[in-house]
């Protein structure tokens, strides 16, 4: 059954937004509804992601991303996902607290996630987020890691264009950089410029992308979100990331991001089932496992087929 107030969604109706989203991430009985009305909408917006490690000042960043673009009169969209509460398992809402500056601001809508122990920096639900806020018409959509470091490549999968956000200095920052997270950055921004290791940094930063040769050449930028400094700036290096993709479509896979969200989905299904079923299919294989009578590989397999089989 469709729900009242899904029809508003599409007209941007804040109230309907709210209710669809969470109906997606708590995967209710209106989740499908949702999902279903979005589909012929989809497509519109302009997908952000924020990664990089703890303590670069990604939120404050986000936060003054968010002001840039209202000033020019586009609608935002920012999905935080924050660490869960290992008591409650919900959001711990800091970066909702952090963007308080446009809590009144009816064109800004923050959402906080769970990340509910998924690894990648994303929650499971993230991308169903970012496609309920595109269907209901936010312009501009900011997706913002737990900030775990070199762990947060999934978020290449959901965004266009992303940042990895770097504090200065020598430390963990450049070794994440280096072992990996190098490769998903599509903007290099070394935020808190007015700490002395900021352009060092960045120097640093350039001449490992020099080394690349990728067709891409990652800019870096510095920047303070505190009072703005470089953030004009950054939003300029983000629409020419944008005018490229454009120019270069032969280099995008217009089903990267469908064959990424069904292969999580598909793999989540098979966590589930065998997470929380004890039926006797299942317990069945679990036991051949034990005894050696089957390897991980051929048991996986039988395991997608019980999975395919079932209702």
């Amino acid at each position: 059954m469709t729900p009242s107030w899904l029809p508003a969604l599409t007209t941007g109706d804040r109230a309907a937004l709210a209710r669809a989203i969470t109906a997606v991430e708590n995967e209710t009985a209106d989740a499908q509804a949702v999902l279903a009305a979005i589909q012929p909408h989809l497509g519109r917006a302009r997908v952000i992601g924020v990664t990089g490690s703890p303590g670069a000042g990604k939120s404050t960043l986000v936060s003054a991303l968010v002001g840039r673009y209202r000033q020019r009169g586009r609608t935002v969209g920012v999905v935080a996902v924050d660490p869960s509460s290992p008591l409650s398992g919900g959001a711990l809402l800091g970066d909702r607290v952090r963007m308080s500056d446009h809590a009144g601001d009816p064109g800004v809508f923050v959402r906080s996630l769970a990340s509910r122990g998924h690894v990648g920096g994303l929650s499971r639900t993230t991308a169903r987020v970012v496609d309920v806020m595109d269907a209901a018409g936010r312009e501009i959509i900011i997706v913002e890691t737990v900030g775990a470091g070199q762990s947060e490549v999934e978020i290449a999968g959901l965004a266009q264009t992303r940042l990895v956000v770097l504090a200065p200095g020598m430390g963990d920052d450049i070794q994440a950089v280096k072992a990996g997270i190098l490769e998903i950055a599509d903007i290099l921004v070394v935020n808190k410029a007015d700490q002395p290791m900021a352009q060092a940094t960045a120097a640093q930063l350039s001449d490992m992308v020099a080394m690349t040769g990728a067709e891409w050449s990652p800019p870096v930028r510095i920047t303070s979100a505190v009072n703005g400094t470089g953030v004009a700036e950054l939003v300029e290096a983000i629409d020419a990331h944008g005018d490229w993709l454009t120019a270069h479509p032969r280099g995008l896979d217009p089903q990267a991001r469908t064959r990424h969200l069904l292969a999580g989905l598909a793999g989540q299904r098979l966590t589930d089932a065998l997470r929380d079923s004890r039926n006797e299919t299942w317990e069945a294989l679990l036991t051949r496992v034990a005894r050696g009578e089957i390897d991980f590989d051929s048991a996986a397999r039988e395991a997608l087929r019980i999975i395919a089989q079932a209702p």
